[in-house]
């Protein structure tokens, strides 16, 4: 079956074609994901929003890309909004405890939330460390270096994912190395 008919299939719901669709892309989907989010659980909740999304709008897929940098792109996408929900849930967290409102808050870092079967590191502050250098670039360069250097994408994949041109997400990847490397050498310089 060529990947048009099997998107006809899919567009048709097709049970049979979802079930192809996850065997071929759901252990992907979550390794993108726990790319991502460093904790399993969430991995997979965000994984399985990203098979939903895909059955729920498989009709507005145009063919402009490949049908897996389109799931590709899905999945980055909830990953970075799952992100920055969280990350909100926390700044107004932090908000109401200043203002006196009685609300429990948690003060931990959600990126320190190591549960990560892909990296195998000895030491878990080194883990920390890096999640937190790495969440805490810009959105664009995130992106970009999790999807080449932690997903393992090549630059020309991250074009069709992102829908950048190859110069920019080269330039991209740059900025990101030159960040995370300032960042580690500040946390190395202060901490050690």
């Amino acid at each position: 079956m060529t990947e048009i008919e099997f998107i006809e299939e899919l567009k048709q719901k097709s049970t049979m074609a979802f079930s192809k669709l996850l065997d071929d892309f759901q252990q992907k989907v979550f390794s993108t994901c726990i790319s991502f989010l460093p904790n399993k659980e969430d991995a997979e909740d965000i994984a399985q929003e990203v098979f939903i999304e895909v059955f729920n709008s498989i009709d507005k897929f145009r063919g402009n890309s490949k049908l897996s940098t389109w799931i590709y792109r899905i999945t980055t996408n909830k990953c970075l909004e799952f992100i920055r929900k969280k990350n909100t849930k926390k700044r107004f967290a932090f908000l109401q405890s200043i203002s006196g409102t009685a609300i429990p808050f948690d003060k931990t870092n959600y990126f320190t939330e190591i549960n990560h079967p892909g990296i195998q590191l000895e030491n878990k502050e080194l883990n920390i460390t890096l999640f937190k250098a790495i969440n805490s670039l810009p959105e664009s360069q995130r992106v970009v270096f999790t999807l080449h250097k932690v997903d393992g994408k090549s630059y020309q994949e991250i074009t069709e994912i992102t829908d950048r041109s190859l110069s920019s997400v080269e330039f991209v990847m740059f900025r990101a190395k030159k960040n995370l490397q300032n960042k580690l050498e500040y946390y190395y310089k202060n901490e050690h």
